[in-house]
């Protein structure tokens, strides 16, 4: 994204003033050697060498915000920071029980190796990518139809950070592929964002998933019972249990927003006996047109068209910034989700409650999370400056 320098110097100050701020809070609770080791252990997940502690402890004792962040960027360059603590912010992202106990997948280590290499962070639900070990690194080639090269990337404690062992390919150019460049969407295409989400169901699941882990809100406060219903399909009940009342006060309110989103993934499928994805191109999937008899005058899928009738009304607070409120497919989808305001406040809210171990409680949390989601755009989304920035702004707690 390119702003006028006026802007980026404007919110750099702003930054500056937030790190400041907690400079001086933590001066009276903790040494700067306390803050250099809680910035580490929060960020790597391990305690930091002696050498390591050293440096930090002298960059975070000068005072000046920009040395405190180069602190936290010394210790994001420790191998447990991809390995652990990325990989357990990001594993519940890509399964419905939202757990961290599940194995590395190409989801989990797309995001990891979009971090590692400060690609902008917009890429996670819009680019034609996918991290998979270089050549040689395990045994096991990338397959569309097991997890096995991530299982074993992770036995056998492949260095995630290294980007000779963990390298980024196009999804169209994978082995086996069945999406073109034109259909990949980040890690909404991925193997296992797709057998967690496209399996089954009616793929309005994946909608509910993009919005819980990319705009940190579940459908319950999306729910707006004021937009039009035309776009909800046929196997929604209109009067459920006989009483129409229930579909205009409540069931509206997801649908009327979900469904028409949701027509992105019309072309979509996970096959359970072949464990892969399914994309076909112009032909809907028979899931988006099942119980047509529950409301015969419900809307019919034809084709992948997606609409954002949330642009207006209260989700209009969003901050929706794409140039159209409506597309074909995937890409364009994840591309109207990842330029919203409220995309970028979630990655901070998230990694703020990762780093400072609680949500954000005071005003003052509020007011650094909105600036430091004013830098994260204005550095191109990159995601290990969230992490600095929230890491030095939580030290002295």
């Amino acid at each position: 994204m390119c702003r006028p320098t006026s802007v980026r110097v404007t919110r750099w100050l702003r930054v500056v003033a937030v790190l400041s701020a907690a400079l001086l809070s933590g001066a009276a609770g903790a040494t700067p050697r306390d803050q250099a080791r809680r910035i580490h252990d929060r960020l790597a997940g391990v305690p930091p060498d002696a050498a390591t502690l050293d440096a930090m402890t002298a960059l975070v004792a000068t005072g000046v915000p920009a040395d405190a962040l180069s602190a936290a960027e010394m210790a994001m360059n420790n191998p447990a920071f991809y390995r652990t603590t990325l990989k357990n912010f990001i594993t519940p992202w890509t399964n419905v029980d939202r757990t961290v106990f599940a194995d590395l997948n190409d989801y989990t280590a797309t995001v990891i190796g979009i971090i590692r290499d400060s690609r902008p962070f917009t890429d996670v639900l819009t680019a034609d990518l996918v991290y998979v070990g270089a050549p040689g690194v395990v045994p096991t080639g990338y397959s569309q139809t097991d997890n096995t090269h991530y299982q074993q990337l992770e036995q056998n404690l492949v260095d995630l950070g290294d980007p000779t062992k963990l390298v980024p390919m196009a999804q169209s150019a994978l082995p086996g592929a069945v999406i073109g460049p034109g259909d990949a969407a980040g890690v909404i295409t991925t193997r296992a964002a797709a057998q967690a989400f496209f399996s089954a169901g009616t793929n309005r699941r994946m909608f509910r998933f993009t919005a819980i882990n990319y705009l940190c809100r579940d459908l319950e406060q999306l729910k707006d019972v004021s937009r039009p219903a035309d776009r909800i399909r046929q196997d929604v009940n209109r009067s459920p249990g006989g009483d129409s009342s229930v579909f205009h006060q409540q069931c509206v309110g997801c649908h009327s927003g979900m469904d028409p989103m949701a027509g992105a993934f019309a072309y979509f499928q996970w096959d359970p006996d072949q464990l892969r994805m399914v994309f076909t191109p112009g032909q809907v999937q028979p899931k988006f047109l099942i119980n047509a008899n529950v409301f015969p005058g419900g809307y019919v899928t034809t084709d992948n068209r997606w609409d954002n009738f949330w642009r207006n009304g209260p989700n209009a607070a969003l901050g929706w910034r794409a140039a159209e409120a409506g597309g074909y497919g995937a890409k364009s989808f994840g591309e109207e989700i990842a330029q919203s305001r409220a995309f970028s406040v979630c990655q901070v809210q998230k990694v703020f409650q990762q780093v400072c171990f609680r949500p954000p409680q005071t005003q003052a949390d509020a007011d650094a999370i909105e600036r430091i989601a004013d830098d994260f755009e204005s550095s191109t989304y990159r995601m290990k400056s969230v992490f600095a920035e929230v890491a030095v702004y939580c030290m002295g707690q």
